[in-house]
Protein backbone atom coordinates (compact mmCIF):
# COMPACT_ATOMS: atom_id res chain seq x y z
CA UNK A 1 0.00 0.00 0.00
CA UNK A 2 1.41 3.59 -0.72
CA UNK A 3 1.60 6.97 0.82
CA UNK A 4 -2.30 7.08 -0.96
CA UNK A 5 -3.62 3.75 -1.26
CA UNK A 6 -4.13 2.00 -4.14
CA UNK A 7 -6.20 1.92 -7.86
CA UNK A 8 -7.96 5.43 -7.68
CA UNK A 9 -7.08 6.68 -5.01
CA UNK A 10 -3.97 7.54 -6.22
CA UNK A 11 -5.17 9.62 -8.54
CA UNK A 12 -6.35 13.28 -6.79
CA UNK A 13 -9.19 15.16 -7.96
CA UNK A 14 -8.43 19.36 -7.21
CA UNK A 15 -11.02 20.89 -5.64
CA UNK A 16 -11.01 24.67 -6.56
CA UNK A 17 -13.92 26.82 -6.31
CA UNK A 18 -14.26 30.92 -5.31
CA UNK A 19 -16.82 30.18 -2.79
CA UNK A 20 -17.79 27.69 -0.40
CA UNK A 21 -20.79 26.60 -1.89
CA UNK A 22 -18.66 26.10 -5.07
CA UNK A 23 -15.85 24.20 -3.43
CA UNK A 24 -18.40 21.96 -1.84
CA UNK A 25 -20.33 20.92 -5.35
CA UNK A 26 -16.45 20.23 -6.41
CA UNK A 27 -15.45 18.12 -3.87
CA UNK A 28 -18.86 15.74 -4.04
CA UNK A 29 -17.92 15.84 -7.40
CA UNK A 30 -14.68 14.49 -6.94
CA UNK A 31 -15.65 11.61 -4.54
CA UNK A 32 -18.13 10.52 -7.14
CA UNK A 33 -14.80 9.27 -8.80
CA UNK A 34 -11.90 9.12 -6.57
CA UNK A 35 -11.36 9.36 -2.71
CA UNK A 36 -8.36 11.55 -2.74
CA UNK A 37 -8.78 15.31 -2.91
CA UNK A 38 -6.53 18.40 -2.73
CA UNK A 39 -8.61 21.27 -1.45
CA UNK A 40 -6.85 24.57 -3.17
CA UNK A 41 -8.00 27.11 -0.13
CA UNK A 42 -6.28 29.59 -2.00
CA UNK A 43 -8.72 30.16 -4.93
CA UNK A 44 -11.71 31.07 -2.30
CA UNK A 45 -11.89 34.87 -2.76
CA UNK A 46 -11.49 35.68 0.76
CA UNK A 47 -10.92 34.52 3.67
CA UNK A 48 -15.03 35.03 4.82
CA UNK A 49 -15.13 32.27 2.10
CA UNK A 50 -12.22 30.18 3.45
CA UNK A 51 -14.14 29.89 6.99
CA UNK A 52 -17.68 28.73 5.47
CA UNK A 53 -16.13 26.11 3.42
CA UNK A 54 -13.95 25.02 6.31
CA UNK A 55 -16.98 24.87 8.55
CA UNK A 56 -18.98 22.45 6.09
CA UNK A 57 -16.05 20.85 6.30
CA UNK A 58 -16.32 19.58 9.69
CA UNK A 59 -19.68 18.71 9.36
CA UNK A 60 -20.03 16.91 6.11
CA UNK A 61 -20.54 13.28 6.90
CA UNK A 62 -19.39 11.61 3.37
CA UNK A 63 -15.50 12.90 4.14
CA UNK A 64 -15.48 11.77 7.52
CA UNK A 65 -15.34 8.18 5.36
CA UNK A 66 -12.67 5.74 5.94
CA UNK A 67 -10.34 6.03 2.91
CA UNK A 68 -11.35 9.88 2.27
CA UNK A 69 -7.63 11.38 1.90
CA UNK A 70 -7.87 14.73 2.21
CA UNK A 71 -4.90 17.56 1.28
CA UNK A 72 -5.52 21.19 2.42
CA UNK A 73 -3.46 23.51 -0.17
CA UNK A 74 -3.32 27.33 0.35
CA UNK A 75 -1.06 28.13 -2.58
CA UNK A 76 0.81 31.65 -2.19
CA UNK A 77 1.23 34.26 -5.20
CA UNK A 78 5.31 33.75 -4.48
CA UNK A 79 4.78 29.76 -5.54
CA UNK A 80 2.15 30.30 -8.42
CA UNK A 81 -0.97 30.04 -6.17
CA UNK A 82 -3.76 32.01 -5.82
CA UNK A 83 -3.62 33.31 -1.71
CA UNK A 84 -2.16 37.05 -1.56
CA UNK A 85 -2.13 36.22 2.28
CA UNK A 86 1.97 35.72 4.15
CA UNK A 87 3.72 32.77 5.00
CA UNK A 88 2.04 32.96 9.06
CA UNK A 89 -1.12 33.82 7.04
CA UNK A 90 -1.07 30.55 5.46
CA UNK A 91 -0.14 28.58 7.91
CA UNK A 92 -3.12 29.52 10.02
CA UNK A 93 -5.30 28.37 7.23
CA UNK A 94 -3.65 24.98 7.27
CA UNK A 95 -3.69 24.87 11.06
CA UNK A 96 -7.34 25.13 10.54
CA UNK A 97 -7.87 22.76 7.86
CA UNK A 98 -6.60 20.50 10.37
CA UNK A 99 -9.04 21.50 13.20
CA UNK A 100 -11.95 20.51 9.75
CA UNK A 101 -10.22 17.19 9.01
CA UNK A 102 -7.64 17.07 6.56
CA UNK A 103 -5.01 14.72 7.24
CA UNK A 104 -2.47 16.15 4.89
CA UNK A 105 -1.23 19.39 3.62
CA UNK A 106 0.77 21.15 1.29
CA UNK A 107 3.27 23.70 1.24
CA UNK A 108 5.19 25.41 -0.84
CA UNK A 109 9.30 25.68 -1.20
CA UNK A 110 8.91 29.39 -1.02
CA UNK A 111 7.37 29.48 2.36
CA UNK A 112 9.44 27.01 3.78
CA UNK A 113 12.52 28.62 3.03
CA UNK A 114 11.22 31.94 4.77
CA UNK A 115 11.00 29.59 7.48
CA UNK A 116 13.90 28.21 9.93
CA UNK A 117 15.12 24.56 9.76
CA UNK A 118 12.05 22.65 11.35
CA UNK A 119 9.93 25.20 12.15
CA UNK A 120 7.05 23.67 10.16
CA UNK A 121 6.79 20.89 13.04
CA UNK A 122 6.13 23.57 15.66
CA UNK A 123 2.76 24.23 14.22
CA UNK A 124 -0.58 22.07 14.84
CA UNK A 125 -1.01 21.36 11.04
CA UNK A 126 -2.01 17.98 9.11
CA UNK A 127 0.00 15.46 10.23
CA UNK A 128 1.35 14.42 7.05
CA UNK A 129 3.36 17.32 5.50
CA UNK A 130 3.57 17.38 1.56
CA UNK A 131 6.67 20.17 0.23
CA UNK A 132 5.79 21.28 -3.41
CA UNK A 133 8.08 22.79 -5.83
CA UNK A 134 6.86 24.03 -8.89
CA UNK A 135 8.37 25.58 -11.76
CA UNK A 136 6.06 27.16 -14.32
CA UNK A 137 9.28 28.29 -16.92
CA UNK A 138 11.25 25.11 -17.13
CA UNK A 139 12.22 21.97 -15.80
CA UNK A 140 15.07 22.73 -13.19
CA UNK A 141 17.65 20.09 -12.29
CA UNK A 142 16.70 18.02 -9.22
CA UNK A 143 17.26 17.36 -6.68
CA UNK A 144 19.51 20.92 -6.70
CA UNK A 145 16.09 22.90 -6.58
CA UNK A 146 14.61 21.40 -3.29
CA UNK A 147 18.17 22.80 -1.50
CA UNK A 148 19.40 21.67 1.85
CA UNK A 149 15.83 20.28 3.26
CA UNK A 150 16.04 16.47 4.72
CA UNK A 151 13.14 15.40 1.99
CA UNK A 152 13.07 11.42 2.85
CA UNK A 153 11.02 10.30 5.76
CA UNK A 154 11.77 6.85 7.13
CA UNK A 155 8.74 4.89 7.91
CA UNK A 156 5.92 6.85 10.01
CA UNK A 157 7.84 10.63 9.00
CA UNK A 158 10.00 10.19 11.96
CA UNK A 159 13.19 11.40 10.03
CA UNK A 160 12.92 14.08 7.67
CA UNK A 161 11.16 17.01 7.79
CA UNK A 162 8.28 16.53 4.86
CA UNK A 163 6.38 13.00 4.52
CA UNK A 164 6.08 13.42 0.86
CA UNK A 165 7.32 15.77 -1.92
CA UNK A 166 5.64 16.93 -5.01
CA UNK A 167 7.79 18.85 -8.57
CA UNK A 168 6.34 19.88 -10.97
CA UNK A 169 7.52 21.24 -13.70
CA UNK A 170 6.48 22.79 -17.68
CA UNK A 171 8.17 20.38 -20.02
CA UNK A 172 9.68 22.36 -23.02
CA UNK A 173 10.41 18.67 -24.27
CA UNK A 174 9.11 15.30 -23.95
CA UNK A 175 12.69 14.96 -22.57
CA UNK A 176 12.66 16.91 -20.11
CA UNK A 177 9.15 15.07 -18.82
CA UNK A 178 11.46 12.11 -19.50
CA UNK A 179 13.94 13.47 -17.02
CA UNK A 180 11.33 14.58 -14.21
CA UNK A 181 9.34 11.24 -14.05
CA UNK A 182 13.00 9.30 -13.57
CA UNK A 183 13.86 11.99 -10.55
CA UNK A 184 10.55 10.76 -9.13
CA UNK A 185 10.95 7.09 -9.73
CA UNK A 186 13.77 7.54 -7.54
CA UNK A 187 11.87 7.67 -4.25
CA UNK A 188 8.85 6.07 -3.02
CA UNK A 189 7.54 9.53 -1.37
CA UNK A 190 8.49 11.89 -4.78
CA UNK A 191 5.50 12.93 -6.42
CA UNK A 192 6.66 13.71 -10.36
CA UNK A 193 4.43 15.87 -12.24
CA UNK A 194 5.21 17.41 -15.98
CA UNK A 195 3.41 20.31 -16.65
CA UNK A 196 2.30 22.16 -20.24
CA UNK A 197 0.70 20.54 -22.98
CA UNK A 198 4.38 18.64 -23.91
CA UNK A 199 4.46 17.18 -20.36
CA UNK A 200 0.45 16.15 -20.59
CA UNK A 201 1.87 12.50 -21.99
CA UNK A 202 4.38 12.09 -18.81
CA UNK A 203 1.38 13.37 -16.72
CA UNK A 204 -0.61 10.24 -17.87
CA UNK A 205 2.34 7.81 -17.24
CA UNK A 206 3.46 9.40 -14.15
CA UNK A 207 1.70 6.48 -11.74
CA UNK A 208 2.79 4.04 -14.21
CA UNK A 209 6.71 5.41 -13.56
CA UNK A 210 6.04 5.12 -10.31
CA UNK A 211 4.55 8.39 -8.69
CA UNK A 212 2.54 7.72 -5.87
CA UNK A 213 -0.07 10.51 -6.73
CA UNK A 214 -1.04 12.47 -10.47
CA UNK A 215 -3.75 15.56 -9.85
CA UNK A 216 -6.63 16.14 -12.44
CA UNK A 217 -8.70 19.27 -11.67
CA UNK A 218 -12.68 18.12 -11.42
CA UNK A 219 -13.63 21.48 -13.44
CA UNK A 220 -11.54 24.67 -13.53
CA UNK A 221 -7.69 23.85 -14.58
CA UNK A 222 -5.11 24.84 -11.83
CA UNK A 223 -2.50 24.34 -14.08
CA UNK A 224 -1.33 23.93 -17.66
CA UNK A 225 -1.31 20.77 -19.52
CA UNK A 226 -3.60 19.24 -16.96
CA UNK A 227 -6.00 16.51 -18.01
CA UNK A 228 -9.31 16.48 -17.16
CA UNK A 229 -10.43 13.91 -13.48
CA UNK A 230 -12.78 12.31 -15.82
CA UNK A 231 -10.42 11.55 -18.56
CA UNK A 232 -7.70 10.59 -16.35
CA UNK A 233 -9.55 7.85 -14.99
CA UNK A 234 -12.14 7.15 -17.45
CA UNK A 235 -10.34 7.32 -21.05
CA UNK A 236 -6.45 7.32 -19.99
CA UNK A 237 -7.31 5.00 -16.95
CA UNK A 238 -4.33 6.24 -15.73
CA UNK A 239 -4.83 4.10 -12.23
CA UNK A 240 -4.71 1.16 -14.68
CA UNK A 241 -1.76 1.24 -16.48
CA UNK A 242 1.52 -1.06 -15.84
CA UNK A 243 5.20 -1.25 -16.91
CA UNK A 244 3.07 -4.13 -19.24
CA UNK A 245 0.80 -1.80 -20.66
CA UNK A 246 1.83 -0.95 -24.09
CA UNK A 247 1.96 2.87 -25.01
CA UNK A 248 0.98 4.47 -28.50
CA UNK A 249 0.25 7.73 -29.25
CA UNK A 250 -0.14 10.99 -32.14
CA UNK A 251 2.69 13.07 -32.56
CA UNK A 252 1.95 16.22 -34.50
CA UNK A 253 2.00 19.76 -34.07
CA UNK A 254 -0.39 21.05 -33.04
CA UNK A 255 -2.12 18.27 -31.57
CA UNK A 256 -4.33 19.25 -29.25
CA UNK A 257 -7.19 19.44 -31.73
CA UNK A 258 -7.32 15.48 -32.24
CA UNK A 259 -9.96 12.98 -31.49
CA UNK A 260 -7.10 9.92 -32.01
CA UNK A 261 -6.96 9.60 -28.48
CA UNK A 262 -10.84 9.28 -27.67
CA UNK A 263 -11.07 6.76 -30.82
CA UNK A 264 -8.31 4.53 -29.97
CA UNK A 265 -8.22 4.62 -26.44
CA UNK A 266 -12.55 3.45 -26.64
CA UNK A 267 -11.20 1.04 -29.02
CA UNK A 268 -9.09 -0.39 -26.19
CA UNK A 269 -11.36 0.11 -23.36
CA UNK A 270 -14.17 -2.02 -25.34
CA UNK A 271 -11.75 -4.97 -26.70
CA UNK A 272 -10.29 -4.81 -23.32
CA UNK A 273 -6.60 -4.45 -24.72
CA UNK A 274 -3.92 -3.41 -22.09
CA UNK A 275 -2.61 -0.22 -23.94
CA UNK A 276 -2.79 3.57 -23.76
CA UNK A 277 -3.11 6.42 -26.71
CA UNK A 278 -1.59 9.95 -26.24
CA UNK A 279 -1.49 13.29 -27.56
CA UNK A 280 2.62 13.89 -27.80
CA UNK A 281 3.17 17.68 -29.22
CA UNK A 282 6.48 17.27 -31.37
CA UNK A 283 7.65 20.29 -32.84
CA UNK A 284 11.48 18.57 -32.54
CA UNK A 285 11.07 15.08 -33.71
CA UNK A 286 14.05 13.68 -32.68
CA UNK A 287 13.65 14.97 -29.35
CA UNK A 288 10.52 12.62 -29.43
CA UNK A 289 12.46 9.47 -30.87
CA UNK A 290 15.15 9.78 -28.48
CA UNK A 291 12.03 9.26 -25.33
CA UNK A 292 10.18 6.18 -27.22
CA UNK A 293 12.67 3.79 -25.37
CA UNK A 294 11.96 5.35 -21.96
CA UNK A 295 8.33 5.76 -22.49
CA UNK A 296 8.26 2.37 -23.75
CA UNK A 297 6.32 3.34 -26.78
CA UNK A 298 5.63 0.94 -29.08
CA UNK A 299 4.21 2.69 -32.11
CA UNK A 300 1.71 6.02 -32.78
CA UNK A 301 0.03 8.01 -35.62
CA UNK A 302 1.98 10.40 -37.73
CA UNK A 303 0.09 14.05 -38.68
CA UNK A 304 1.29 17.59 -39.37
CA UNK A 305 4.25 18.36 -39.81
CA UNK A 306 5.68 15.33 -39.38
CA UNK A 307 4.44 12.62 -42.08
CA UNK A 308 7.46 13.13 -44.65
CA UNK A 309 9.76 14.25 -42.03
CA UNK A 310 9.57 10.48 -39.99
CA UNK A 311 10.77 8.59 -43.05
CA UNK A 312 14.44 9.35 -43.21
CA UNK A 313 14.22 8.09 -39.50
CA UNK A 314 12.26 4.65 -40.68
CA UNK A 315 14.35 1.04 -40.56
CA UNK A 316 11.54 0.00 -42.53
CA UNK A 317 8.87 1.49 -44.79
CA UNK A 318 5.90 0.10 -46.77
CA UNK A 319 6.08 0.13 -50.45
CA UNK A 320 2.64 2.02 -51.41
CA UNK A 321 3.89 4.25 -48.10
CA UNK A 322 7.28 4.73 -49.96
CA UNK A 323 5.89 5.69 -53.14
CA UNK A 324 3.42 8.11 -51.24
CA UNK A 325 6.04 9.65 -50.14
CA UNK A 326 4.39 10.33 -46.59
CA UNK A 327 4.05 7.99 -43.56
CA UNK A 328 0.47 8.51 -40.67
CA UNK A 329 1.86 5.42 -38.93
CA UNK A 330 4.66 3.95 -37.24
CA UNK A 331 5.28 0.65 -35.13
CA UNK A 332 8.07 -0.33 -33.03
CA UNK A 333 9.92 -2.91 -33.42
CA UNK A 334 11.66 -4.90 -30.31
CA UNK A 335 15.01 -3.28 -30.63
CA UNK A 336 13.83 -0.11 -31.23
CA UNK A 337 13.49 -0.22 -35.14
CA UNK A 338 10.79 1.81 -36.77
CA UNK A 339 8.34 0.46 -39.46
CA UNK A 340 5.75 2.65 -41.09
CA UNK A 341 2.94 2.53 -43.41
CA UNK A 342 0.05 4.53 -44.65
CA UNK A 343 -3.64 3.97 -43.48
CA UNK A 344 -4.89 7.72 -44.99
CA UNK A 345 -4.71 5.54 -48.27
CA UNK A 346 -7.86 3.55 -47.28
CA UNK A 347 -9.03 6.03 -45.54
CA UNK A 348 -9.77 8.19 -49.15
CA UNK A 349 -10.64 5.37 -51.14
CA UNK A 350 -13.30 3.68 -48.48
CA UNK A 351 -14.88 7.45 -47.89
CA UNK A 352 -15.33 8.03 -51.76
CA UNK A 353 -16.25 4.71 -53.05
CA UNK A 354 -19.66 5.10 -51.09
CA UNK A 355 -20.47 8.42 -53.43
CA UNK A 356 -18.86 7.60 -56.77
CA UNK A 357 -17.26 5.71 -59.20
CA UNK A 358 -13.52 6.15 -59.12
CA UNK A 359 -12.33 4.74 -62.49
CA UNK A 360 -12.33 7.36 -65.14
CA UNK A 361 -13.48 10.23 -62.49
CA UNK A 362 -11.79 13.26 -62.92
CA UNK A 363 -10.65 14.42 -59.15
CA UNK A 364 -9.17 17.72 -58.34
CA UNK A 365 -6.94 17.46 -55.07
CA UNK A 366 -6.53 20.66 -53.20
CA UNK A 367 -3.08 20.25 -51.55
CA UNK A 368 0.39 18.92 -51.82
CA UNK A 369 1.53 17.64 -48.25
CA UNK A 370 1.31 14.65 -46.80
CA UNK A 371 -2.55 13.80 -46.81
CA UNK A 372 -2.45 15.22 -50.23
CA UNK A 373 0.22 13.10 -51.66
CA UNK A 374 -1.95 9.71 -49.79
CA UNK A 375 -5.08 10.97 -52.14
CA UNK A 376 -3.65 11.38 -55.24
CA UNK A 377 -2.04 8.12 -55.33
CA UNK A 378 -5.69 6.25 -54.00
CA UNK A 379 -7.34 7.75 -56.31
CA UNK A 380 -4.34 7.40 -59.18
CA UNK A 381 -4.59 3.92 -58.24
CA UNK A 382 -8.06 3.64 -58.56
CA UNK A 383 -8.33 4.77 -61.93
CA UNK A 384 -9.16 8.27 -61.41
CA UNK A 385 -7.16 10.69 -63.43
CA UNK A 386 -6.08 13.34 -60.84
CA UNK A 387 -5.32 16.73 -60.62
CA UNK A 388 -2.87 18.79 -58.04
CA UNK A 389 -3.35 22.52 -57.26
CA UNK A 390 -1.78 24.07 -54.84
CA UNK A 391 -0.13 27.16 -53.58
CA UNK A 392 3.66 25.89 -53.77
CA UNK A 393 3.89 24.78 -57.44
CA UNK A 394 6.70 23.14 -57.34
CA UNK A 395 5.41 20.56 -54.87
CA UNK A 396 1.97 20.57 -56.68
CA UNK A 397 3.85 19.48 -60.29
CA UNK A 398 6.37 17.04 -58.02
CA UNK A 399 3.19 15.35 -56.63
CA UNK A 400 1.76 15.05 -60.12
CA UNK A 401 4.50 13.81 -62.08
CA UNK A 402 4.64 10.84 -58.85
CA UNK A 403 0.45 10.08 -58.76
CA UNK A 404 0.29 9.98 -62.89
CA UNK A 405 -1.46 13.07 -62.69
CA UNK A 406 -1.50 16.86 -63.88
CA UNK A 407 -1.78 20.19 -62.15
CA UNK A 408 -4.00 23.06 -62.59
CA UNK A 409 -3.72 26.57 -61.65
CA UNK A 410 -5.61 28.19 -59.33
CA UNK A 411 -6.59 30.45 -61.42
CA UNK A 412 -7.92 27.86 -63.75
CA UNK A 413 -10.72 26.61 -60.81
CA UNK A 414 -13.15 28.94 -62.15
CA UNK A 415 -13.87 27.69 -65.12
CA UNK A 416 -12.66 23.76 -65.12
CA UNK A 417 -14.92 20.92 -64.16
CA UNK A 418 -14.58 18.09 -61.84
CA UNK A 419 -16.33 15.03 -60.38
CA UNK A 420 -14.98 15.43 -57.13
CA UNK A 421 -12.91 18.02 -55.44
CA UNK A 422 -10.88 17.16 -52.43
CA UNK A 423 -9.44 19.47 -49.80
CA UNK A 424 -5.84 18.10 -48.43
CA UNK A 425 -5.11 21.23 -46.79
CA UNK A 426 -5.38 21.62 -42.91
CA UNK A 427 -7.28 25.69 -43.95
CA UNK A 428 -10.47 25.93 -41.88
CA UNK A 429 -9.11 23.21 -39.43
CA UNK A 430 -10.47 23.53 -35.63
CA UNK A 431 -10.45 26.32 -34.12
CA UNK A 432 -10.39 28.35 -37.44
CA UNK A 433 -13.73 26.62 -39.11
CA UNK A 434 -14.97 29.33 -40.23
CA UNK A 435 -12.71 30.17 -43.21
CA UNK A 436 -12.67 28.20 -46.65
CA UNK A 437 -9.69 26.93 -48.77
CA UNK A 438 -11.73 27.45 -51.23
CA UNK A 439 -14.19 30.10 -52.83
CA UNK A 440 -18.15 29.02 -53.98
CA UNK A 441 -17.21 29.74 -57.38
CA UNK A 442 -14.87 27.57 -57.69
CA UNK A 443 -16.71 24.63 -56.73
CA UNK A 444 -17.60 23.50 -60.23
CA UNK A 445 -18.33 19.48 -59.31
CA UNK A 446 -20.52 16.75 -58.18
CA UNK A 447 -19.19 15.79 -55.18
CA UNK A 448 -16.59 17.81 -52.28
CA UNK A 449 -15.19 16.10 -49.66
CA UNK A 450 -12.97 18.01 -47.15
CA UNK A 451 -10.15 15.65 -45.47
CA UNK A 452 -10.31 18.10 -42.15
CA UNK A 453 -13.19 16.24 -38.99
CA UNK A 454 -13.11 18.96 -36.86
CA UNK A 455 -15.49 21.03 -37.27
CA UNK A 456 -17.45 17.86 -38.76
CA UNK A 457 -19.02 20.44 -41.31
CA UNK A 458 -16.38 22.99 -42.15
CA UNK A 459 -17.20 26.22 -44.26
CA UNK A 460 -15.95 24.33 -47.15
CA UNK A 461 -18.79 22.02 -47.00
CA UNK A 462 -20.92 24.82 -45.85
CA UNK A 463 -20.18 26.24 -49.19
CA UNK A 464 -20.61 23.19 -51.39
CA UNK A 465 -24.44 22.25 -49.67
CA UNK A 466 -25.54 25.77 -50.49
CA UNK A 467 -24.59 25.03 -54.25
CA UNK A 468 -26.38 21.59 -54.08
CA UNK A 469 -23.65 19.82 -54.11
CA UNK A 470 -23.18 16.32 -52.53
CA UNK A 471 -20.15 16.25 -49.61
CA UNK A 472 -17.82 13.59 -47.43
CA UNK A 473 -17.30 14.82 -44.29
CA UNK A 474 -13.42 14.14 -43.18
CA UNK A 475 -15.03 12.46 -40.99
CA UNK A 476 -15.43 9.12 -42.95
CA UNK A 477 -11.62 9.15 -43.45
CA UNK A 478 -10.73 9.72 -40.18
CA UNK A 479 -12.54 6.60 -38.87
CA UNK A 480 -11.90 4.70 -42.00
CA UNK A 481 -7.93 5.42 -41.61
CA UNK A 482 -8.42 5.03 -37.96
CA UNK A 483 -9.83 1.57 -37.93
CA UNK A 484 -6.94 0.18 -39.58
CA UNK A 485 -3.99 2.04 -37.49
CA UNK A 486 -6.12 0.38 -34.61
CA UNK A 487 -5.85 -3.12 -35.80
CA UNK A 488 -2.10 -2.46 -36.63
CA UNK A 489 -1.41 -1.57 -33.39
CA UNK A 490 -4.08 -4.08 -31.48
CA UNK A 491 -3.60 -7.21 -33.55
CA UNK A 492 -7.15 -7.55 -33.72
CA UNK A 493 -10.66 -6.30 -35.56
CA UNK A 494 -11.16 -3.04 -34.05
CA UNK A 495 -14.85 -2.46 -32.52
CA UNK A 496 -15.71 0.23 -35.55
CA UNK A 497 -19.23 0.97 -33.67
CA UNK A 498 -17.87 2.02 -30.67
CA UNK A 499 -15.08 4.08 -32.39
CA UNK A 500 -17.39 5.91 -34.27
CA UNK A 501 -20.31 6.73 -31.62
CA UNK A 502 -17.71 8.39 -29.36
CA UNK A 503 -16.23 10.46 -32.31
CA UNK A 504 -19.86 11.49 -34.02
CA UNK A 505 -20.52 12.01 -30.27
CA UNK A 506 -17.74 14.05 -29.07
CA UNK A 507 -18.39 16.42 -32.67
CA UNK A 508 -22.13 16.88 -32.32
CA UNK A 509 -21.46 17.91 -28.90
CA UNK A 510 -18.55 20.63 -29.19
CA UNK A 511 -20.90 23.35 -29.57
CA UNK A 512 -23.25 21.99 -26.51
CA UNK A 513 -20.68 21.97 -24.05
CA UNK A 514 -17.33 20.03 -22.73
CA UNK A 515 -16.30 16.71 -23.76
CA UNK A 516 -17.83 14.11 -21.32
CA UNK A 517 -16.56 10.66 -21.40
CA UNK A 518 -18.97 7.57 -20.99
CA UNK A 519 -18.30 5.29 -18.23
CA UNK A 520 -20.36 2.64 -19.80
CA UNK A 521 -17.43 2.55 -22.54
CA UNK A 522 -15.66 0.52 -19.83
Amino acid sequence: MGLFGKGVARVCGVAAGRTAADMAHRVSAVLRETPTIELRLDFLSSNRQRGRFLNWLRTSRSLKKSGVTLIATCRRRAGGGEFSGDAQAELYWLMQAREAGCGWCDIEIETVRELPEHYVRQFSMPPRIMLSVHDFGRTPQFPRALGSRRVVPAAGGRAGEFNAVKVAALARSIGDSVRLLEFGRRSKDTIAMPMGQIGLPGRVLALREGSPLVYAPVAESTAPGQVSLQQLIHLYRAHELTRRTRVFGIIGDPVGHSLSPLMHNTGFIARRVDAVYLPFLVSDLGDFLRAVPALGIRGFSVTLPHKQRIMRHLAECDPLAADIGAVNTVTVGRDGSLHGCNTDYLGVLRSLEKKMKLAGSRVLVFGAGGAARAAAFALSRSGAHVLICARRELAARQLARAAGGDTVPRRALRSERFDAILNATPIGMHPYGSISPLQAGELHCRIVMDLIYRPQQTRLLHLAASRGLATVSGVEMFLAQGYAQWEIFAGQRAPQAEMRRVVVGALRSETAGPLRISRGSR
